[in-house]
């Protein structure tokens, strides 16, 4: 090493500079743990971990690296601990788990959304998806369907309400093609 350390890209705020990467750690912990909670637990101690450390940070290169260096960290601690601690269950704790609220209702909106999604048309369908489960942006659509971002927003537009309709039990007059 020359004895020159790049800077982290902190600015004045290091939390801002660790909360960029917040979505990014969240995935990753989701995938590792398989549950939400888990995973928020996951980030949270991931975060207090590297915002503990702040005098270190100088030597940081990689911000993101480090971060998700620190989650794996404390996801291999969490798996340690709990074989340690074997499988303990507190009654208090016990006792609320026994009974839970059904969860039917969810379950057939889900299934009633899932087939009104395959009764709009294919143009509609593509555009909903994308914003809605993809999170993607109007611009990103229209560029990676080639088409103007106007024709992305009718799609989208049509295709809600179809779905809007459907959901409510109206009358949906004939969908027809979304070329507009």
């Amino acid at each position: 090493m020359t004895g020159q350390v790049a800077e982290a890209p902190l600015g004045d705020d290091p939390a801002a500079a660790v909360a960029q990467h917040m979505a990014a750690l969240r995935r990753y912990a989701r995938s590792l743990v398989r549950n939400s909670v888990e995973a928020d637990d996951l980030v949270q101690e991931c975060m207090a971990r590297a915002l503990a450390r702040l005098r270190v940070w100088r030597e940081v290169r990689d911000l993101r690296a480090y971060l998700f260096t620190i989650l794996n960290n404390v996801h291999l601690d969490t798996i340690a601990q709990r074989k340690r601690a074997g499988n303990v269950v507190p009654l208090d704790e016990a006792i609320k788990t026994l009974a839970c609220r059904p969860n039917q209702l969810a379950r057939i909106e889900a299934n009633e959304l899932a087939e009104a999604l395959e009764h709009i048309p294919e143009e509609q369908r593509r555009v909903v998806l994308l914003v809605g489960i993809g999170g993607m942006k109007y611009h990103e659509i229209a560029s990676m369907l080639g088409i103007p971002i106007g024709t992305v927003m009718s799609r989208l537009s049509r295709g809600r309400e179809a779905l809007r309709q459907m959901l409510a039990g109206e009358d949906v007059p004939k969908l027809k093609r979304a070329d507009a």
